[in-house]
């Protein structure tokens, strides 16, 4: 009989002999938290497609953000829903906005937690896509100027760190020298530059409010079937001035999340979505799945895949389970 001089399994034989050999730690300092806020007073919506998140007034907001920070968690996002909707989501760049009065609030209630904001327009036009139309047709370089007027109000209303998230082609480089001509040269842009036209998004859309109201999205989110394309859509972003990447959605392409991580030096987060987060909630209601460990196990794959950062919506879960 064959007695194995090599066992690996001596160091799996105790918790502390795992601990102290376990090659990807994950930790809350990962973790930003995505939040939504409506310009509805008093108002907590439960979003039905994604259990345990809400719509969020502005002082119930503050409160969800006080209790991220005393979790542990470094940073939230915020994306907005506006009292209104037009064909150029002039909301967005409003300087009494949702995000912006949002942004506000957060900033003089909070302390020591990072306030990113999306930059996109989805959310706040009537017709539901990430920019003006013209023929039926997002019009790329009109929807710079926009961007560029939406993330500037941002910075002033206190935001730390912009991220833009429509895959709109100059988007980094247009809003960095919007940014710095208007005085907010130290503003980090956490650029969207792999974002992929998902079936996961369906809850967000939920979320926002913010289905097309015709056609897709595809001309500017990229095709599922393409790694090469993210390749050069992360160097794109780095040559405009990003200072972090992102992957968006998560668990489907942790083989791009280690491609671009192997090619750029830059900080790298993924987007763990809504429908990775609403399929978990579902198995896990239904007896299917153990909530915590599955999570905890997703969360680490991504981190072990290469993403410095998660933006998740099990942020507070997680944060618990890992204290």
């Amino acid at each position: 009989m064959f007695t194995p001089f090599n066992r690996p399994r001596r160091l799996r034989g105790t918790t502390e002999i795992r601990r102290m050999v376990r090659e990807t730690n994950l930790s809350v300092d990962d973790f930003i938290y995505p939040l939504f806020v409506t310009y509805r007073k008093d108002g907590k919506t439960p979003i039905a497609s994604m259990p345990g998140q809400f719509q969020l007034s502005i002082d119930l907001l503050v409160a969800e953000v006080q209790e991220a920070q005393s979790l542990g968690i470094p940073a939230v996002i915020l994306f907005g829903l506006p009292e209104s909707k037009d064909a150029m989501g002039s909301d967005s760049y409003d300087e009494n906005g949702i995000i912006q009065k949002a942004v506000r609030a957060v900033k003089e209630s909070v302390s020591d937690i990072l306030v990113i904001t999306d930059v996109c327009f989805c959310e706040y036009t009537d017709h539901g896509h990430c920019g003006m139309i013209t023929d039926n047709y997002l019009d790329n370089d009109a929807t710079l100027e926009l961007l560029v007027r939406q993330a500037v109000s941002h910075a002033r209303a206190g935001a730390d760190m912009l991220a833009p998230s429509g895959m709109i082609d100059g988007m980094v480089g247009a809003i960095r020298e919007g940014l710095d001509e208007s005085g907010f040269e130290k503003m980090p842009i956490l650029s969207y530059a792999v974002k992929y036209a998902s079936g996961f998004y369906g809850p967000f859309r939920d979320a926002v409010e913010s289905s097309p109201q015709s056609g897709d999205r595809k001309t500017h989110q990229m095709d599922p079937a393409n790694v090469a394309e993210a390749l050069k859509e992360a160097a794109l972003d780095v040559e405009e001035g990003a200072d972090i990447l992102m992957v968006k959605p998560a668990l489907s392409y942790l083989d791009v999340i280690r491609r671009i991580k192997e090619r750029f030096e830059l900080p790298l987060a993924a987007y763990n979505v809504s429908g990775e987060y609403s399929m978990v909630k579902a198995a896990a209601a239904n007896g299917w799945i153990d909530e915590r460990s599955v999570t905890l196990e997703i969360l680490t794959s991504i981190k072990r895949a290469g993403a410095d950062l998660i933006l998740t919506y099990h942020a507070k879960d997680a944060a618990k389970w890992l204290s």
